[in-house]
């Protein structure tokens, strides 16, 4: 108050100065009629008005101060402490729209885990559990796969495309330029979308995925005009790469790595994984053991094989020779003579893990899910017993 008071002083002696009364009340000519007063007093009327905007100042500044107090939104520390521990990508894999949002919702809301954000890792689950008091629960990772191996060099097109180089734009093209509806376009959307730099796209024309950087945030698959672009967990890793849902005859002419339809898989798998729907075979992913089997009798290599080098399967010291092996192997790497030790061609051998499921004996060890199948046949066992 005391500053305000020299303030007002200080304006009022400035006026007194600049004598502004001689220019604010006019002096009337001879003969007009008007009789005007020589002089105004202005110091008591500027000192009220200013007196009066700096309570009416006052009065909205408290009231502005009151409402902030009253409507202020409280924000729960654990919500603060949660957003610090987060990767902070905003990728949307959680679920959420971003950290912030997610970061509310597993404080408030007691089914939300811990362990959503794909990008910190267990680290910060474990984070985000101690936190909220929850339990931090190991979570399979989600892979972002490309369904399509038809590259410009092994798939046909119906016309030349010369607009923006964005597969949306080019989808509005007459429905792409491929032959193949179905398939990658190649005009690299993925790759820009991508917040990890995860995709990178090959020489031909075909989206490469980093499984080291993807965090399954579905960028990527939300971004993709053909939908050719699948999130899934990283333990499926046979799957038919294809989409085509054209006849056999037509995707043949359309891709050289297309699936026709020819239902070689679902023969030769153990596990009944493998079913023809719509022209076009889809892997039930719980079903599949990743044997790899479908992946060899494919004839046109629809069907990719994730895994970079499958382990190969050899015969222990308590083989009994009963020649079981001999008989399911499909590639044909078994040999033996009955009640010797047999032998596997490791050049031959797909490391499939269907020997090791039959064996009665276990004696066939080193093939990629040997634990899981020596379990299923140990239980089988059991079972019948």
């Amino acid at each position: 108050m005391v500053e305000l008071h020299n303030l007002i002083n200080d304006i009022l002696m400035l006026l007194q100065l600049a004598d502004l009364h001689n220019f604010l009340i006019p002096h009337v000519g001879v003969g007009g009629g008007v009789e005007a007063r020589e002089h105004v007093e202005l110091m008591p009327l500027l000192k009220f008005t200013l007196i009066f905007l700096a309570g009416i100042g006052a009065i909205f500044g408290i009231g502005l101060a009151f409402a902030a107090k009253r409507f202020s939104v409280k924000i729960d520390p654990k919500v603060e402490q949660i957003k610090e521990a987060l990767a902070n990508a905003h990728c949307g894999a959680c679920g959420y729209a971003g950290c912030e949002q997610y970061a509310e919702a597993v404080v408030k809301n007691p089914d939300v885990p811990p362990n959503l954000c794909t990008p910190g890792g267990i680290r910060t689950a474990e984070i985000v559990a101690t936190i909220t008091g929850k339990k931090a629960v190991a979570r399979e990772r989600d892979f972002a796969r490309i369904m399509c191996q038809g590259g410009w060099n092994l798939s046909a097109k119906k016309f030349k495309y010369e607009g923006v180089q964005d597969c949306r734009a080019v989808i509005l093209a007459g429905g792409g330029d491929k032959a193949c509806r179905y398939g990658c376009l190649g005009y690299g959307t993925c790759s820009r979308v991508c917040p990890f730099d995860a995709i990178t796209m090959t020489h031909d024309h075909l989206p490469h995925v980093d499984i080291t950087k993807c965090t399954g945030c579905r960028k990527c698959e939300a971004a993709c005009p053909t939908k050719v672009i699948e999130v899934l967990p990283a333990s499926k890793l046979v799957l038919v790469t294809c989409h085509s849902k054209d006849r056999g005859a037509d995707t043949k002419k359309n891709c050289q790595v297309g699936c026709i339809a020819c239902g070689i898989c679902a023969k030769v798998c153990p596990f009944d994984a493998p079913s023809v729907t719509n022209n076009l075979s889809i892997i039930d992913i719980n079903k599949c053991k990743v044997c790899g089997l479908c992946v060899v009798k494919c004839p046109t290599n629809a069907i990719t094989d994730f895994i970079p080098q499958r382990s190969k399967a050899r015969v222990l010291e308590n083989c009994i020779g009963c020649m079981i092996c001999m008989k399911v192997c499909p590639v044909n790497a078994a040999s033996g003579e009955h009640k010797k030790m047999h032998v596997i061609d490791q050049a031959k051998c797909i490391g499939c893990g269907i020997c090791t499921a039959k064996c009665p004996v276990q004696a066939i060890d080193g093939t990629f899910n040997a634990a899981e199948v020596f379990a299923a046949a140990k239980k089988k066992k059991a079972k019948a017993a």
